[in-house]
């Protein structure tokens, strides 16, 4: 109902856009055949080009009152204050296709099936706040968010907030701020207490993508049977209608898996700054302790 109101507009009378919207809906979730059914082809086309008009309004940056809660929530998520710069988790999460008729090895990914990209950016209640989709299975995650335009256009996150991403991402400071995990094997406990927060705080991003998965289990777990062309565009529904379903308290619960395999790291791009002193600094406050040791109390200090 959430969807429909919001597709609905002055020019549509009776039951056609309902009908419309549940038949999409339904196609979504059993990710059926359409080829020999012309009129749900056009329903699916159709509702797919509006829900893709709303994609702005619904998928959205946090706005500078926002900020204080998602940092808040990620502080929360990583049980440390440290973390409260946070804005968001970035990752991505390929899309099984079948194999296109031209250029089918592009779309061949290193988990051995042909899919399509989708990157992701979740604030800490697991909300898409920004989403980039249409990259071949056989780009890397780096190239992938290179080539998105949050990190072209420096669309986010703002000055002094940072995003936290895997190891498959560089660790930045510019042209976006970008925090990934220490390299194994760590060298210092500081490092590790600090991976291990990270890895809490930065999981939002996956349990995003799981509950997309449990949802729409049809899309995602087997061979999407459209055009790689429109790919892109299912699965910009599928974040739509995610951000919906949270908004309106429908919840599912969600196992997730994490891929193990990062990317190798690519060149460094002389054009971007590392993160790494951001990185240290963080570290450093997140192992410095709450409250003051009492022993350092029990001395005069010059």
């Amino acid at each position: 109902m959430s969807l429909i109101a919001a597709l609905r507009s002055d020019f549509d009378h009776g039951w056609e856009t309902d009908i419309e919207v549940l038949v999409f809906l339904y196609w979504l979730a059993h990710a059926a055949s359409y080829r020999v059914e012309s009129t749900v082809h056009d329903f699916v086309h159709r509702i797919s080009r509006a829900v893709i008009c709303i994609l702005k309004r619904v998928i959205t940056f946090p706005t500078p009152d926002d900020l204080e809660e998602v940092g808040a929530g990620f502080a929360k998520l990583a049980g440390s204050p440290a973390f409260c710069t946070v804005a968001g988790a970035i990752d991505g999460c390929h899309i099984r296709i079948e194999a296109p008729a031209s250029d089918a090895p592009c779309y061949f990914n290193r988990k051995l099936f042909h899919s399509v990209q989708l990157q992701a950016i979740t604030d800490h209640k697991g909300k898409f706040i920004d989403i980039f989709v249409g990259y071949p299975g056989s780009v890397r995650d780096a190239r992938v968010l290179k080539n998105s335009p949050v990190y072209t256009g420096r669309l986010y996150p703002p000055a002094g907030k940072c995003i936290l991403g895997d190891g498959g991402y560089p660790c930045l400071s510019a042209p976006i701020c970008l925090i990934t995990p220490y390299r194994e094997p760590v060298q210092n406990p500081v490092q590790a207490c600090f991976n291990a927060k990270h890895a809490r705080a930065r999981n939002v991003v996956e349990r995003a993508f799981g509950m997309l998965k449990t949802r729409w289990r049809s899309i995602f777990f087997k061979a999407l049977e459209v055009s790689p062309a429109f790919v892109p565009e299912v699965f910009a529904c599928c974040a739509v209608l995610h951000n919906l379903c949270l908004q309106n308290g429908d919840i599912v619960d969600a196992e997730v898996v994490e891929d193990p395999a990062d990317d190798p790291p690519e060149p460094q791009n002389t054009e971007a700054s590392t993160g790494e002193d951001v990185r240290d600094n963080l570290a450093a406050a997140v192992s410095a302790p709450d409250k003051c040791v009492p022993a350092l109390h029990e001395h005069d200090y010059l």
